[in-house]
């Protein structure tokens, strides 16, 4: 999505003025992508909060439990890819307060100065993360501009009705004909995720490829597979891949694992449905919340990351979407069948990878992907 230079500039100046006057005209209230932190204290409030997240991804309770403790209003947008999000970000004044990037798209969000770094002293709750997320990850090492959300996996959901319980766990059951006839796959059985880098990075992977690739050769490699895949689709879906499964219009669906979790949970025949990582490896994704260079209530915001990082709300938002919680301070208080679910918390990572910011080849991935769809 690429707006007019005329209609940027006035969304630009549109947002300046929210944001002056959330905060009475002071720009030390506003952080930027420069570095510099909202000057906020923990608890406080600039206006209401509109977030801009992935869908079905946050519990409807924990949105009017911030508006019953804060008296600010809270409304939500939805988007499906990253590259849904980022261009809607970085034109400015998109409005939004809170949105919740994947790990390679923070690298890109931090680059263009459309992230602002948080201040750390009005989120105290930072500090009930794990280690292994409070730094270091690689798409913010330092965690100056995000906080982790939740983490999770993307694979294949499959109903064994059709397949067998016997099924391989391959991306060949998509980009191998041959195999899918072997486990009764025939005519348009299978979605795949409509997302840039998920779904090259599931091609990738199955031809033994690092989905970070830099390789045009092996991105056409991927690009190939996919259109020669082109009459086993059914759709590329972002949204409702789960739904699809269920209710008997695909049987193989690409999607992230909690979705799958739910939707299996909720039907008649739930043993019927399985989900899986792949053998040939796949995404271990970090989502991150983070606040707009340009956000209007940046303390708002503030808060607000605060309030999911406390340890019995890091836990209701992980019991309610079975996506696996960064918070070290919620295990207590997650339920023990989540915990030891491993698809919500899978103990061997060893093929999984994060999907990274490859600079100026990320223009190859859209591309490719948009000639594999034709």
């Amino acid at each position: 999505m690429k707006f007019k230079r005329l209609l940027r500039m006035l969304a630009l100046l549109a947002a300046f003025t929210v944001v002056a006057a959330a905060c009475g005209g002071s720009d030390s209230a506003s952080g930027g992508g420069d570095g510099s932190g909202a000057d906020c204290e923990a608890g406080e409030t600039d206006g209401d909060l509109a977030i801009f997240n992935w869908s079905e991804y946050m519990d409807p309770d924990l949105k009017t439990a911030f508006t019953d403790e804060f008296g600010v209003n809270v409304t939500e947008d939805n988007y499906d890819s990253n590259e849904a999000m980022q261009p809607i970000i970085s034109a400015g004044g998109s409005g939004y307060d809170f949105i919740v990037p994947s790990d390679y798209m923070v690298s890109i969000l931090i680059d263009e100065g459309d992230i602002q770094a948080l201040n750390k002293d009005a989120i105290p709750n930072i500090g009930n993360l794990l280690p292994e997320f409070a730094s270091g990850l690689p798409f913010d090492p330092d965690a100056t501009y995000t906080a982790p959300y939740q983490w999770g996996t993307t694979g294949l959901g499959v109903d064994l009705s059709v397949t067998g319980e016997d099924v391989p766990r391959s991306w060949g059951l998509v980009f191998d004909g041959d195999l899918a006839a072997e486990y009764n796959l025939e005519g348009s059985y299978a979605t795949l995720l409509n997302d840039p880098r998920e779904t090259m990075g599931a091609a990738l992977k199955y031809l033994g490829y690092s989905l970070n690739t830099t390789s045009d050769a092996e991105l056409d490699e991927a690009k190939k597979l996919i259109i020669d895949a082109k009459d086993r689709l059914t759709a590329y879906e972002s949204d409702q891949y789960d739904e699809l499964l269920v209710t008997g219009e695909s049987v193989v669906a690409h999607g992230y694992s909690g979705n799958f979790i739910v939707q299996f949970g909720e039907a008649e025949n739930a043993d019927d449905y399985t989900y899986f990582v792949p053998d040939e490896g796949g995404t271990r994704w970090v989502d991150n919340m983070a606040i707009p260079a340009d956000a209007p209530h940046p303390c708002t915001a503030h808060t607000f990351i605060n309030f999911l990082l406390d340890a019995e709300r890091g836990a209701q938002l992980t019991n309610w979407n079975f996506y696996a919680s960064p918070n070290e301070a919620a295990g207590e208080f997650i339920d023990p069948e989540v915990l030891e679910d491993p698809i919500v918390y899978p103990t061997d990572t060893s093929k999984l990878e994060f999907i990274s910011d490859t600079g100026d080849f990320e223009i190859n991935f859209s591309d490719a992907f948009i000639e594999a769809k034709g």
